[in-house]
């Protein structure tokens, strides 16, 4: 894996025949700072104009993927006419797109009694946040003291393992939360897939960046691969992951969109002439 800026050469040859780009990225941990509270990871001024302007290029279609609430999300974010994928991509709103799981739709009051169980069970450990994110679920314990995230993981087992015995939900490990979804065949790998089947232009087929910071977004990565697109991880010493590039921080990140911004200014300037 290696670092963007040292592979800006070859990534600018990659992206200067592409007709249509489909710029993807996940939220928190890659477009914001990861924080000790969900709720104050809020995007940058910066970070803001410069999607907003590369939703505005002709070439570029921006989609923000998320395990964040849809609604939540697209009100953080706050760019109007770009495609936003909550819930890991179970629910999907874009130009000209409106699409939810139809098992996950389902589930809903399931998900709703099991926070309610989750809340209760956890509610005696300080620092624990159960989120009902309508369509799944997120127990963060960032805040919680060290000698108790043994605690939070009984207790979350508790009341969750019958359940997935079942089959009915799968867990999954992020970055000090845990997070409950449908057991359903569905990631975000193949809500970038369904993306860029519904944007692509005509018969051409969309150049994928993606970029994401945790487990949840490898799914994201192999499809971009598949596709021979731009995989990028953002943060440091991950040695295990399917992107073939990495970036260290949100900053970053930052650095690069202006990066894209410049580039699509020289092959503008470069046509005119």
């Amino acid at each position: 894996m290696e670092h963007l800026f040292s592979a800006w050469p070859q990534v600018a040859v990659q992206l200067r025949p592409a007709r249509h780009i489909l710029f993807l990225s996940d939220y928190d941990g890659t477009l914001t700072p990861i924080v000790e509270r969900p709720e104050l990871a809020n995007l940058s001024p910066k970070a803001r104009k410069l999607l907003q302007a590369l939703a505005h290029q002709r070439r570029f279609t921006v989609a923000i993927i998320s395990g964040r609430a849809l609604r939540d999300l697209e009100r953080r974010v706050g760019i109007r006419g770009i495609i936003y994928a909550g819930n890991h991509g179970l629910a999907i709103e874009g130009p000209g797109m409106s699409f939810v799981n139809p098992v996950a739709e389902e589930m809903k009051l399931f998900f709703r009694l099991l926070h309610q169980l989750l809340s209760k069970a956890l509610g005696t450990i300080r620092g624990v946040r159960v989120e009902d994110k309508g369509l799944t679920l997120s127990v963060h314990y960032r805040m919680v003291a060290e000698a108790k995230a043994d605690e939070v993981e009984n207790a979350f087992e508790w009341v969750i393992a019958p359940t997935r015995s079942l089959g009915k939900i799968k867990t999954t490990r992020g970055k000090k939360v845990y997070e409950v979804r449908p057991a359903v065949a569905w990631d975000k790998g193949k809500a970038i897939a369904l993306l860029l089947k519904k944007y692509k232009k005509g018969k051409e087929k969309a150049l994928p960046i993606f970029l994401g910071d945790d487990l949840t977004d490898e799914d994201g990565f192999k499809v971009i691969n598949k596709y021979d697109g731009i995989s990028i991880f953002v943060g440091e010493g991950a040695e295990d992951t399917a992107a073939r590039y990495f970036l260290r921080s949100p900053a970053e990140v930052e650095e690069f969109l202006g990066m894209l911004l410049e580039r699509r200014r020289r092959v503008r300037e470069e046509v005119s002439h």
